[in-house]
């Protein structure tokens, strides 16, 4: 029998880990901000309702502010998961959908940051 990988071994025991375990490690505070894996700047919209599970940024708003994905439904607070229109799973944060911004084009950009101001950096 042949010997699998060190690099693909760890990638199974990652797939055996909870999605929520998974979660916490791919995000995570930059210079105070909360920021995906890539350390792409994260945003919550003024317009969403803290809990009720829905997020009011579809359509052409969601090409410009991308929804920050779910890959399971099992995630530990202070996270949750909204359910989009088209059935994707978006992340939440204290019940607040969470987003990228289009215009940030690399990690540590801001520009979303207080746009029309109803757009927020995540800060706590």
């Amino acid at each position: 029998m042949k010997a699998i990988h060190p690099v693909l071994a760890a990638c199974g025991a990652a797939l055996l880990l909870s999605s929520s375990a998974v979660l916490a490690q791919s995000l995570k505070k930059v210079d105070g901000v909360l920021a995906d894996a890539f350390g792409m700047t994260v945003y919550t919209f003024d317009k969403d309702t803290a809990g009720s599970g829905k997020s009011a940024c579809t359509g052409p708003c969601a090409e410009m502010w991308p929804p920050v994905p779910v890959t399971g439904d099992r995630v530990a607070a202070p996270y949750s998961v909204v359910t989009r229109e088209d059935g994707a799973k978006q992340l939440a944060y204290k019940g607040k959908p969470l987003y990228l911004f289009a215009k940030d084009t690399k990690p540590g950009d801001r520009k979303g940051d207080k746009v029309k101001d109803v757009w927020h950096v995540v800060t706590d």
